[in-house]
């Protein structure tokens, strides 16, 4: 099973998030995960019809997504919403901002939108808010409190090797675990095992 991570990222922070997400995907047992960042160069779009799920990420620029990202999300028109390739292919979404909150909401519906018209399945968190209560931990997952995908933070004045912190990146972690799985059970061939199953 594949899944594709496709991601840009200005500064690395973002690219941070890819790699925990890619390592989440991994746990899963018979996963491959793809790293593609739009910024490396052409798209290669046969690897994307052949992906089981696409996870999409980008910075939250001026609360929105990044430039290169939206380039990317217009020249799929062309290569894959024209015939629907990507349909029923699951799909998920992150995003980083040097602010806590940053509007990265907006990020995010952007991409569950672009998805959407593909005719993609959107996959969420499952996770309550990890930083709600006087006695909980801004350590713990999704501290930041999302739901439609996971928002990651970085001070703007620490590098990708110390930002966002490890919390962050866990949540991000869970989110390609969280897809993998779930694209493993709406796979015809394991849901036709599963129906094999006394």
């Amino acid at each position: 099973m594949l899944v594709s991570i496709v991601f840009d990222s200005g500064y690395g922070h973002t690219a941070r998030v890819a790699q925990a997400v890619a390592e989440g995907a991994r746990d899963v047992d018979n996963v491959q995960a793809e790293l593609i960042a739009v910024a490396d160069g052409p798209v290669d779009w046969d690897v994307l019809e052949k992906s089981d799920a696409i996870v999409f990420g980008s910075p939250t620029y001026n609360g929105m997504i990044s430039a290169r990202l939206k380039q990317f999300f217009e020249e799929s028109t062309k290569a894959a919403w024209t015939e629907l390739k990507w349909r029923n292919k699951i799909s998920a979404g992150f995003t980083n901002s040097g602010a806590q909150h940053g509007d990265k909401l907006n990020s995010l519906v952007s991409m569950a939108l672009f998805a959407a018209q593909h005719g993609m399945i959107w996959v969420g968190l499952d996770l309550m808010p990890g930083n709600n209560s006087s006695t909980s931990s801004p350590d713990a997952l999704n501290r930041l409190g999302s739901w439609l995908g996971v928002m990651t933070h970085a001070n703007v004045d620490q590098a990708p090797d110390v930002a966002p912190p490890e919390c962050d990146l866990r949540t991000a972690h869970y989110l390609g675990r969280r897809v993998a799985e779930i694209t493993r059970r709406l796979t015809p061939t394991q849901s036709a095992n599963a129906r094999k199953d006394p």
